[in-house]
């Protein structure tokens, strides 16, 4: 089971994120778990300093952007 992280504080750019990764991740076939990781602390421990931020499986991915579903997708697989 795939491990997507969306690291950032809840903003539309963090939400955006969170809902192209779903879509990638479904449209994949994957079984993953989705997680919000919106205390600071803890997205500075991933060594990120801009958000949103994607992680999988606990590896930074993307910082700072929000890519669409199909580039994610390429990200998980």
């Amino acid at each position: 089971m795939k491990k997507i992280q969306i690291l950032g504080t809840g903003c539309p750019k963090c939400a955006q994120l969170a809902a192209n990764a779903d879509l990638a991740a479904q449209a994949a076939g994957l079984e993953y778990e989705l997680i919000k990781v919106t205390d600071i602390n803890d997205i500075m421990a991933f060594g990120v300093m801009m958000t949103p931020a994607l992680a999988v499986d606990g590896e930074v991915k993307v910082v700072g952007k929000v890519p669409d579903p199909d580039t994610i997708k390429g990200m998980l697989a």
